[in-house]
Formats: structure tokens, C-alpha cells, sequence
């Protein structure tokens, strides 16, 4: 079942009365049947009127930059890839008037595990980050960008490089858009599947031709960027909601979450519910009515414990999450953090130590190896956890594993140690006496008591 047909049973459902009676309509997923992703059925449903407007092509002034950005910070768009930044201020950074050449990048390098969101943007929708990014370069006085799509989603590689190709040939992209005085050439990047690229420096050196580790900051890439040149770096998700936010206005988009949680967020649910996939719904809706749109948890099963940002977000068990909105302050509230959007639901049949086993030999897989307190404790981690899940864990472990965390976090180029350190952290606080068991019994509490 695509979003769009997941959304038109939420709202027929009558559950928008969650929303103080606001019938929020798809922004992002519009159509995900899988025949509506070119350029003629995009325009058909408002496609690239966003840009005619600021460009001044639909009979009214159009907009300036500063305009343009105003918007952006009054809808209260923030980051979509992670961090949760403000959208508009970040676009106000780049030096406008920088003589030399500027770029735009797209982040479309989905690699935390649990999230699948981006890719389908971009198959199903891919003209509404193009015409997003279009939009930021204009707002920056940027005329060349790049989309770093991830390794291992080569079809939408594919489909993405289609979608250019259409804007081009229909004059939405290149030399004088639409008759105008901007100029914008975009051009998609295959990446290599690296997990570390998704940090925004690595992502950098990738484009550039070289390993893809993390830099050093300050420099910021609004400063220090691609070859070294003011660089703005947005999501996938971010772009792709930017047309909506021109079109409508700042203040509509806002009023479609909640204060400094503005609009819609995709939320990819994974794990033991009966209905996983992507959803599109307004910031601040309970998890509750989330869990309930993705066909609650399995079947006979009891919700234990979710994982609502990504795999690097800390667990939080059903007491909490279920009291809990889908937006970056309540969940950061109740001790996690909204991440990616990746929301990994965990019944009561699933062992803790086994998933941390699993995250934790991610984390040390994937770390560049760049940093020492990466490089090490990654991979002391992953081997503590792997000798408890196996009946060799020691009491002494468990304060080992906690410390190690703590000794990982805040000592890294990138974040990657924290991400790794952070699920750690997040099982030892809430589910701590499954690792007593396992390592005073050597074998899993989920055998003797469900």
C-alpha cells in the first residue's frame, strides 16, 4: 500500500480529528503508484509552479532571495536528514554575494539502517527535489548542484538521472531557466554505499575523487565546502518539501505541525508491526496514532520498545513512547531523538542484547577508522555485547560497556561515535536487568518468560 493510499485511509478514518480537525493532505508523497513520477504528471499537480513563482513566470513580481529564505524560516523547516537544524537559517550562512563559484549538495546518502524514505522521494517524486533544489540555489545565488545518491540504490540512481534529463530538455534546468536571468546545472553523484558518507564532510571528499572521511570543523562547508568553495548541504526529505512551502506560503506549512516543528515528516516504520512502510504525517501526532496507521504491533504481540530516530537514536521502552509526539522536541524530551525518521518497533518477543549485538557490529563495521576512540571502541563494543549474547558475558561488563560509551562520545570528528555509543547507553538504562540475566544465566530472558 503506497503513502498516498495510507493517508487517504487515515483521513477517511476520521483520525484527523487528532489535528484539531485539520485535513492535512500528502506533501512530500504525493503519488507513489509507481506511474506518476515524470515530469508531465508532476506539473499536472503543481509541479514547478513553485519556481515560476519566484521567478516572476506566473504573471506576478516573483521573489528575491531574502523572500525566498524569509519563507523558509517562517515555515519552521528543519533538517530532515538528522540534526534537525533550521532549514532557512542555514541558507542564510552562504555568502550571497561571494564572488567565486558556490555549490549546492543534496544528501540523498540514506544509509542509517531502518530508514528508506529518501530513495522513495526520489523514485516516486523526484522532480520535487529537483525543483527544491532549483529553489535553494536561487535563494543562494548558487548555479551549480550535485545529488550524492547511496551506493546501493542504483535504480534510483537511474530513475533521478532520468528526471534531470526531463527537466532539462524542458528548459527547467540549465542555462537562463524559463527565460530568466538564473542559471542552474544540477548533476546526480553515485555514491559507493559507505555508511561515514552520510556525514556531510565525507560526503564532500567522496565528491571530490577521495576516501570518504569526515573533516575537521571549523572550516563549515558554508565557508569551506566542495573544492573547497561555500557549500550548502540540505537532505532529501528537505528539499523535496520546499516547492510545497513557496507555493502556500511560510505560515500554511507551519501550521501543518506544531511550533518550531513545522509541516510534515516521513517517518519509515519498520520492525513488528503489521503495516510497515513510509509515512507522511503532520509534525507533533502522537506515536500512538502513527503506531496505529502502520496496523499496530503484530499480531498477539505487546509493544516493548521502540527506536524512533534511526539506529543511532537511543531505545525507548513502550511506557515512554507511547506518551510520546512525533516531533524533535518531545522525543528529545523523553531521552532519544527524532534522527532520520526510522522508527523501529520491537514486541515483547525480541531480545535486547541481541539487537544491541546487532547495531553494535554495524557501528564498528562501518567506522572509517579515522579517529582513534572510533576506531577502537566501536569494535570493543561490538565484542563485549557479542560474549554476553553468547554465555560468556561477566558481570564486570556491563559498567565496561557504559564507560567505554562514555568514553567514545564527544571524542570523534563525526558522529558516528556518538551514534555508535548512544544505543549502547539507551539499552543500558532501560532494559539493563535483561543484560544481568544474560550474563548471570547465559541465556535470554525473552525464552523464560514469553
Amino acid at each position: 500500500m503506497s503513502v498516498h493510499q495510507l493517508l487517504s485511509q487515515f483521513q477517511a478514518t476520521g483520525l484527523e480529528s487528532s489535528f484539531h480537525g485539520r485535513h492535512i493532505q500528502p506533501q512530500i508523497m504525493a503519488d507513489l503508484d509507481g506511474s506518476n513520477w515524470g515530469l508531465d504528471a508532476y506539473i499536472a499537480r503543481g509541479g514547478y509552479a513553485a519556481l515560476r513563482k519566484i521567478l516572476g513566470k506566473d504573471g506576478g513580481e516573483g521573489l528575491t532571495q531574502d523572500q525566498v529564505i524569509a519563507t523558509v524560516k517562517e515555515s519552521g523547516l528543519r533538517g530532515r536528514g538528522g540534526a534537525g537544524f533550521p532549514t532557512g537559517l542555514k541558507w542564510s550562512f552562504m555568502p550571497r554575494q561571494f564572488p567565486g563559484q558556490k555549490y549546492l549538495v543534496c544528501n540523498s546518502d540514506e544509509g542509517e539502517p531502518g530508514t528508506c524514505k529518501d530513495r522513495d522521494i526520489m523514485q516516486f517524486n523526484p522532480h520535487a527535489v529537483i525543483e527544491g533544489m532549483a529553489i535553494a540555489a536561487f535563494a543562494m545565488g548558487i548555479n551549480v548542484g550535485y545529488n550524492y545518491i547511496h551506493g546501493e540504490i542504483f535504480q534510483t540512481y537511474e530513475r533521478f538521472e532520468e528526471a534531470l534529463e526531463q527537466a532539462r530538455a524542458a528548459g527547467l534546468l540549465g542555462a537562463n531557466i524559463m527565460g530568466s536571468s538564473f542559471s542552474f546545472e544540477l548533476h546526480a553523484s553515485h555514491g559507493f554505499g559507505a555508511y561515514i558518507c552520510g556525514e556531510e564532510t565525507a560526503l564532500l571528499e567522496s565528491l571530490e575523487g577521495k576516501k570518504g572521511q569526515p573533516r575537521f570543523k571549523p572550516p563549515f562547508p558554508a565557508s569551506f565546502g566542495l573544492y573547497g568553495k561555500p557549500t550548502t548541504i540540505n537532505n532529501t526529505e528537505t528539499f523535496a518539501a520546499v516547492p510545497w512551502i513557496i507555493r502556500n506560503g511560510g505560515a500554511a506549512y507551519l501550521a501543518c505541525g506544531k511550533p518550531n516543528n513545522g509541516g510534515t515528516k516521513i517517518f519509515s516504520v519498520s520492525g513488528d508491526v503489521e503495516r510497515p512502510g513510509n509515512y507522511e504525517i503532520p509534525m507533533g501526532t502522537p506515536f500512538s496514532t502513527l503506531l496505529e496507521l502502520a496496523g499496530g504491533v503484530r499480531t498477539g504481540r505487546q509493544l516493548k520498545a521502540v527506536i524512533p530516530g534511526g539506529s543511532s537514536a537511543p531505545v525507548l521502552p513502550a511506557s515512554i513512547m507511547m506518551d510520546v509526539t512525533m516531533d524533535y522536541d518531545s522525543i528529545a524530551k523523553a531521552g532519544s531523538m527524532l534522527g532520520s525518521g526510522a522508527v523501529i518497533v520491537m514486541d515483547d518477543s525480541r531480545c535486547m542484547v541481541k539487537a544491541l549485538q546487532r547495531l553494535s557490529y554495524f557501528y564498528s563495521h562501518e567506522s572509517c577508522g579515522q579517529c582513534t576512540p572510533c576506531r577502537e571502541g566501536t569494535g570493543w563494543l561490538w565484542r563485549m555485547v557479542d560474549r554476553i549474547e553468547n554465555g560468556q558475558g561477566r558481570a564486570s561488563d556491563l559498567d565496561m560497556l557504559d564507560s567505554v560509551a562514555g568514553d567514545i562520545m564527544g571524542r570523534t570528528i563525526c558522529a558516528l561515535g556518538d551514534a555508535a555509543a548512544m544505543p549502547v547507553r539507551g539499552m543500558l538504562k532501560h532494559f539493563r536487568d535483561e543484560f544481568v540475566y544474560h550474563v548471570e544465566h547465559k541465556t535470554c530472558v525473552v525464552g523464560a518468560y514469553v
